[in-house]
This record gives structure tokens, sequence and C-alpha cells, in this order.
């Protein structure tokens, strides 16, 4: 029988043929944009090393939405397994992180998520590294959701927070303010410190070490933005009415 987190949504019926060419050429437009990337330093990355040599080469990365897109080409060839919604829009997210050299489970905090981190947790235990988007998939932004707090426990693997910046990029208009380095950005990367859980962390103990995640998480982020002596917006503000916010 199929997992449930492996269930597929239900598609509409040109679905099948957007799934054939969309995913496919988006892949292509991402690799061609961040081969022209510089990745200049990388800050914190034998402290991650060593702790998933020290857990037999368990890890849980953990990452803000916003700050997903270059990552994809500074883990490329890594063992990650990813969690990617349910949803319709899911289908086409799995068939991209496929293309992209991630395999995937299906399930988010939204929608199958119990059965994706069991599933997840499992492939962590195996030796995989488990990659979240903690705070996705519609946040808040930069708040992480206790998931990963849980794999990471139940899984004996650390949790490492990892992070980027530009010297250029676009932000979207979305709800975390979504970045894109632009062509020929000069790029760097920052492994917040790693996180081990107890086994026996759990309620207030487990909420301890998710705010810990929070700020280690939101500081690694903030140093790759002072790098380059700008932070970047990383939330919708609020429309003014009236002069009342």
């Amino acid at each position: 029988m199929e997992p449930k987190s492996q269930k597929k949504s239900v598609l509409r019926w040109y679905d099948h043929l957007l799934l054939k060419i969309l995913p496919p050429f988006v892949a292509f437009l991402i690799r061609l944009l961040l081969v022209t990337c510089r990745e200049i330093r990388v800050e914190g990355k034998r402290k991650a090393e060593d702790a998933i040599s020290k857990a037999g080469g368990r890890s849980v990365f953990a990452a803000w939405h916003q700050r997903v897109a270059y990552l994809v080409r500074h883990l490329r060839g890594k063992p990650i397994v990813v969690m990617v919604s349910q949803s319709r829009d899911g289908e086409y997210g799995a068939a991209l992180a496929r293309l992209l050299g991630f395999r995937s489970v299906r399930g988010s905090s939204t929608r199958g998520g119990s059965e994706a981190l069991r599933e997840l947790t499992e492939k962590v235990i195996q030796g995989a590294w488990g990659g979240m988007v903690v705070d996705g998939p519609l946040g808040p932004p930069r708040v992480p959701k206790i998931g990963a707090m849980v794999m990471a426990r139940n899984a004996h693997a650390p949790v490492l927070g990892v992070s980027w910046g530009a010297d250029r990029c676009w932000i979207l208009n979305s709800w975390d303010r979504f970045m894109i380095p632009k062509p020929f950005a000069r790029v760097v990367v920052k492994y917040a410190r790693p996180i081990t859980i107890p086994t026996t962390a759990d309620g207030d103990k487990l909420e301890e070490y998710r705010a810990l995640l929070e700020k280690e998480l939101n500081d690694a982020t903030r140093w790759c933005d002072q790098f380059f002596g700008v932070e970047r917006p990383w939330k919708k503000e609020l429309k003014k009415l009236g002069g009342r916010s």
C-alpha cells in the first residue's frame, strides 16, 4: 500500500502535460542562473561537518523559506530529502526537486504532515539528510515550527541551520519576501551553531530548542546580510489606511 505521504493530490486535466514541460524548463533556468553566482565565503561549515560525523552521518538541515533559492546549488549532490506539500502545487514542487537532485516526501504543516514527518525521520535514521523549510509553507516568517525539532530528537540527529546572502538579488512581494540571487551575484553562506536535542526533551524543553533554532538561524541570516552591508526585508509591511496601520 502506498504511504499516505506519497498519495497524489487531485490534478486538473492539463497538469499531466504541464508536469512534463514546466519543471524541466524551470530547473534549466534555475541551474543557468545559479551557475553564474560566485560563492565567496562559507562560514561555520567545519562545525556542521563535525556534528554530522559525530551523529553517524545523520542531520536535519533547517532553512527559512525566504532563503531556499541559492541552497539548491550549495547543497546539490548531498543526500538531502525534503518535505514537499501534498497540494496541487506540490506536484510541481516535487517534480522540480527531483530534477534538481533532491528526493522528497509529501506533506506539510497544513496537510499530511504527521505521516511525512515520520517518513522523513525514518530516512534520516537510515542516513539521509533531512531538509526542512522550518517556517513554511505559509509562515509566519522566521518562526520555526516544532516539527524539525521532533524529527531531530527522534532521529538522534543535529539540527543545522543554514542561510545565505548576496550582494544583489530580487526580492519578491510574497509573505516572506522570497529572495533570488541575480546573475553573477556574489554569495556568502552561513551555518548556524549545530543544535543537538536530547532524546528526553519534550514539552517546554522542546520549545526551548525551537526558540534557540529561531535565534541561531536569524543570527546566521543577519550575518549574511550584514556581510554586504544591508539587511534584507523579510515580511510584508502592513498597509496604512487613513494614517492608521
